[in-house]
């Protein structure tokens, strides 16, 4: 709760700072420290990144137990880059833009419901997806350094995927295709920590997300269907932490 509420008050604050002019000892962003020309974060700049993630896994060669059966082999990966950047319209404030791409695959050989329906399965996914996500930063200079800032960065993405899934059950072999667009607004509170003259380390977390995505399904060749659905999400889940490096120039 105390971190619901910490990261609710900079929210608060880089909403208002985008939206209004404060004077000096007119609240929490009237008090906030002058940004000096010498500072990363001064107008003017440009900063610049990239991010790199790799999440991949395996089953061993003994048989793993689930609830409902076993898996005898699973291998597969989860795979995203990203790249990065923006300009300093004013102190502080920051528009730009990020793309980039993903890709998911996965093939495991199981078994289901072995007493009742006894389903064996070698089954094969993968997924493939670009995205590109026009963004507004900006920092908050709570202490008089020039090393630590806090930031909150609201973008909007617009993803497009496609995938394909095949089951094979020794007799037939089932192809699933998917294509999708997935639109996306999000609020990221962070904490920009220098370390070096003009390069920061950086890491956020998602405080608020608005999703909607509309998905194209065909089986086989054959059927085609079509659904939407959207999220709204409050939670914060600081398991999911965003970290990357940024230059500034």
């Amino acid at each position: 709760m105390k971190h619901l509420k910490v990261a609710l008050l900079f929210v608060i604050a880089c909403v208002h700072f985008v939206f209004a002019e404060t004077e000096k000892g007119g609240g929490i962003l009237g008090d906030l420290f002058p940004v000096e020309k010498d500072e990363a974060i001064c107008h003017g700049n440009f900063f610049a990144g990239a991010t790199l993630f790799l999440l991949q896994g395996n089953t061993d060669e003994e048989t793993l137990n689930v609830l409902i059966g076993d898996i005898y082999e699973a291998d597969g990966y989860t795979f995203t880059a990203k790249v990065f950047g923006g300009y300093f319209i004013k102190d502080a404030m920051a528009v730009g833009a990020r793309a980039g791409y993903s890709r998911t695959k996965l093939d495991i050989d199981y078994s289901i419901l072995e007493d009742i329906a006894d389903v064996s399965e070698h089954r094969q996914y993968v997924k493939n997806g670009f995205f590109v996500q026009p963004l507004l930063k900006n920092y908050l200079k709570v202490f008089d350094s020039k090393n630590l800032y806090f930031f909150n960065e609201t973008s909007v993405s617009v993803e497009y995927s496609y995938g394909i899934s095949q089951s094979d059950d020794g007799e037939d072999i089932s192809k699933t295709r998917t294509r999708g667009w997935t639109f996306e607004f999000g609020i990221n509170p962070g904490l920009s920590i220098m370390v070096l003259r003009n390069m920061a380390f950086e890491t956020s977390v998602g405080l608020l997300g608005l999703s909607s995505t509309v998905m194209e399904i065909e089986e086989n060749g054959e059927t085609r269907s079509e659904f939407t659905y959207n999220i709204v999400n409050f939670t914060i889940n600081l398991l999911a932490l965003n970290f990357s490096l940024v230059t500034f120039f």
